[in-house]
């Protein structure tokens, strides 16, 4: 499959994780952290919004775990559909961490950042980036006595049931 992103410096950040490495897609006003590698594509207010970027970069890696801020869930009920649907079927998992840890430990641990043009509130997202599921453990290796971890067969229930990812407060 051919990538849809343009931007060099963007695919080639992507392309440089690995699993478990941290991508943060952030809103125009989040301070970025000092020595990370970053793309900032803001170019006006709202353009782009943090929502396109997840779209885009959904479409080029794997996400196991989508961590922001509650208030995302319970104060910005749009953008939370929002990232819900772009998440749908991933496989992926939605956790919390509050706006001041993403802003002062969590950013520090990404291995990439990406700035949006997005003035929503809470707009903020760390992506836990994974694996292909069934490309690391297909069902020929399964049957030659491959065994799955937990956590592998969970996330491939989850793709498999197209299950909507939630937020527990």
């Amino acid at each position: 499959m051919t990538s849809r992103i343009l931007n060099s410096d963007l695919l080639r950040g992507l392309h440089n994780l690995g699993h478990t490495d941290l991508l943060l897609v952030t809103d125009a006003g989040f301070p970025l952290p000092q020595g990370v590698d970053t793309v900032d594509l803001s170019l006006v207010p709202g353009i782009p919004l943090v929502t396109q970027i997840l779209q885009a970069v959904q479409q080029e890696i794997y996400v196991e775990k989508v961590t922001f801020a509650p208030e995302v869930k319970t104060h910005n009920p749009r953008l939370y559909e929002e990232v819900q649907s772009i998440y749908t079927g991933s496989g992926a998992e939605f956790d919390a961490a509050s706006h001041e840890s993403l802003c002062n430990v969590e950013s520090k641990k990404a291995k990439f950042v990406i700035r949006s043009g997005d003035l929503q509130p809470w707009g903020n997202f760390l992506l836990t980036v994974s694996t292909d599921p069934f490309a690391w453990f297909t069902d020929e290796s399964v049957e030659k006595g491959l065994k799955i971890l937990p956590e592998y067969v969970d996330r491939r229930k989850r793709i498999e049931n197209k299950e909507v990812p939630e937020l527990n407060l």
